[in-house]
């Protein structure tokens, strides 16, 4: 049975996942720097500059939330990002900061399934995502979309958490995890049950070596997988 955020609820978990975004929004970009320390900008930073060599000029950012993983990607000065999100919330928060920073033509984004994507194959030349795989209802559908829509030697880049193993850092960061960050978003974003999910999610997602044998059958090769901050999150790469 797949972790959803309101185990009330007989929705799907692409439905409740929807419903959580648009309730937690508001307080979203605030929640995740304060809960992570600032350090996901930098896990953002380092995804970005693995794709420098390959100077994608597409790119596609799926579960792209309010945008910052495709605001990060305009370093790579591409031609065109596209950003798709099943969160009607979190994208009109995307499109504000968008027309902010001036770089609406350049990033557009769109609501959409990451799980069916409505592109033509071969479109993009990467295709990246940070923390939005582990929220698919089917986890290998939803990366073999990805790769259909991703051109020939083209790049995949996914952000996304994984559980530290080396002790004592596996107790601190288990402990923060499950008692800390759930009260602090619980009372931040005022949802009772986005924070829990996420815990509960990042412990039932299979990380490291068990999520490159998914991403290798969704048809992807040449892949990598590189831990950052004593495994709090992991980048995994593919090539098509």
């Amino acid at each position: 049975m797949s972790v959803v955020p309101y185990k009330e609820q007989n929705a799907s978990k692409k439905e409740q996942v929807a419903q959580m975004f648009d309730n937690v929004s508001p307080k979203y970009d605030f929640l995740n720097h304060l809960l992570s320390g600032g350090i996901d900008i930098l896990w953002r930073k380092k995804a970005v500059k693995l794709l420098r060599k390959a100077q994608p000029k597409t790119i596609l950012d799926i579960a792209t939330g309010t945008g910052d993983f495709a605001i990060e990607a305009l370093a790579l000065k591409p031609e065109k990002i596209v950003g798709v999100d099943i969160s009607e919330g979190m994208l009109s928060f995307g499109r504000e900061k968008m027309k902010k920073l001036g770089v609406e033509s350049i990033i557009e984004l769109q609501k959409g399934d990451s799980e069916r994507l409505n592109f033509e194959d071969n479109t993009f030349d990467a295709v990246i995502v940070s923390f939005g795989v582990r929220n698919f209802e089917h986890l290998e559908k939803g990366l073999t979309d990805m790769c259909r829509v991703m051109k020939k030697d083209g790049t995949c880049i996914v952000l996304e958490f994984s559980k530290p193993s080396a002790f004592p850092f596996k107790q601190l960061y288990n402990f923060y995890f499950k008692y800390i960050l759930p009260v602090v978003g619980k009372i931040v974003s005022k949802d009772t049950s986005a924070y829990t999910y996420l815990h509960d999610s990042v412990q039932a997602f299979p990380d490291g070596n068990d999520f490159i044998q998914v991403f290798e059958r969704a048809g992807f090769n040449r892949t990598q997988c590189l831990p950052l901050t004593f495994g709090i999150s992991t980048i995994y790469i593919g090539r098509k």
